[in-house]
């Protein structure tokens, strides 16, 4: 069975085939991260006007690196939800009408379950149920106890700002720029290797013992009040920007390890797009020596792509989840608890 996905959620236009029994044989992708950077953060509109220029030929583009035909095709997915809603439509309209137009069948992916699905592409078997999942992207923050395709249970999430809504509002605050997480994750380098820290202490919130959600607009705050007190130069920002992922991290890791310990489960996968940050790697990956298992997706796969959303297309289809309304729809809020097929 070859799948191939479409990812138009946000700011990336990303197409990719899967294939059953080959993996990931094609993708291609374009990323609007620099039309959106003189603005501090996407354009709704832009975006969705950029998916429509680039959805067509970056398809072609990668049935040619396969050299396949749409024919060779046997199911499409595209992102459902959740997302931009102009954004997702695109992808949605694209994929159902190519759907209709060679009598395929396609599958509506939830943008976060292909997330949490993404460590497995570059593997040799199919995701391996029950485990724990770290979702930390733009939009949230949640912990969740996979316990097979379609079928999560949330633990845990983030009350007020998702992770990587936090990093990039910090970095605005700190005159970064966008996207913030690869900014204030460079500046924690530099604070690091030259020993700059901050002269005061940081916030890590909701850390009574028996809470799972997470919460960093408080700690957002404190850090714009801690940078502004200070000289506001080179070295301030560094410090600041240090302290603020610290904060984070060490309240991601800590309520990881709540919650392996709550479910006894011993496999803990890390996605989505703040996975990419190397200290969030290094610290999770340091509780493998506690016994846990611990899966991050390749660089490429942490960020918005098509095949993470072709991958999950695939999960879904070969357990007979395909589409079965007649009309385009896309759920711009879609939780991931409800996540069902019937």
């Amino acid at each position: 069975m070859k799948v191939l996905g479409i990812e138009t959620s946000c700011d990336e236009t990303g197409i990719a085939i899967v294939d059953q029994k080959d993996g990931l044989i094609a993708e291609t992708l374009h990323s609007q991260v620099l039309t959106h950077a003189k603005y501090g953060g996407v354009v709704p509109e832009l975006a969705s006007r950029d998916h429509v220029q680039r959805i067509l030929p970056l398809i072609r583009q990668c049935l040619n690196e396969a050299d396949l035909r749409l024919n060779d095709i046997d199911t499409l997915a595209y992102t459902a939800g959740p997302g931009l809603v102009g954004a997702l439509f695109v992808g949605a309209a694209v994929g159902r009408s190519l759907a209709w137009a060679l009598s395929k069948p396609s599958v509506a992916v939830h943008h976060m379950e292909a997330h949490l699905l993404a460590p497995f592409i570059d593997q040799d078997h199919a995701p391996r149920f029950p485990f724990l999942c770290l979702l930390v992207s733009g939009g949230h923050t949640l912990l969740v106890e996979a316990r097979g395709i379609a079928d999560y249970h949330v633990l845990g999430q983030s009350l007020d700002d998702a992770v990587g809504e936090a990093f990039d509002k910090t970095a605005k605050q700190l005159g970064l720029g966008y996207p913030g997480g690869p900014l204030i994750e460079r500046l924690s380098e530099q604070a690091q290797a030259l020993g700059v820290q901050s002269d005061r202490p940081f916030p890590r919130s909701l850390m009574a013992k028996d809470s799972l959600d997470f919460s960093f607009s408080g700690l957002k705050t404190h850090t714009l009040l801690a940078y502004q007190r200070s000289a506001q130069d080179d070295t301030a920002k560094m410090a600041v920007a240090s302290a603020f992922q610290a904060a984070v991290i060490d309240t991601l890791v800590e309520k990881c390890r709540r919650a392996l310990q709550r479910t006894g489960l011993k496999t803990l996968v890390v996605a989505g797009g703040v996975s990419a940050n190397q200290a969030l790697r290094s610290r999770l990956s340091a509780l493998q020596a506690e016994g846990i298992e611990v899966q991050l997706p390749a660089l490429r796969l942490c960020t918005d792509n098509g095949a993470m959303i072709a991958f999950a297309g695939l999960q879904h289809a070969l357990v007979g989840h395909y589409d079965t309304n007649a009309a385009i729809s896309v759920r711009p809020r879609w939780p991931l608890a409800e996540l069902s097929w019937r």
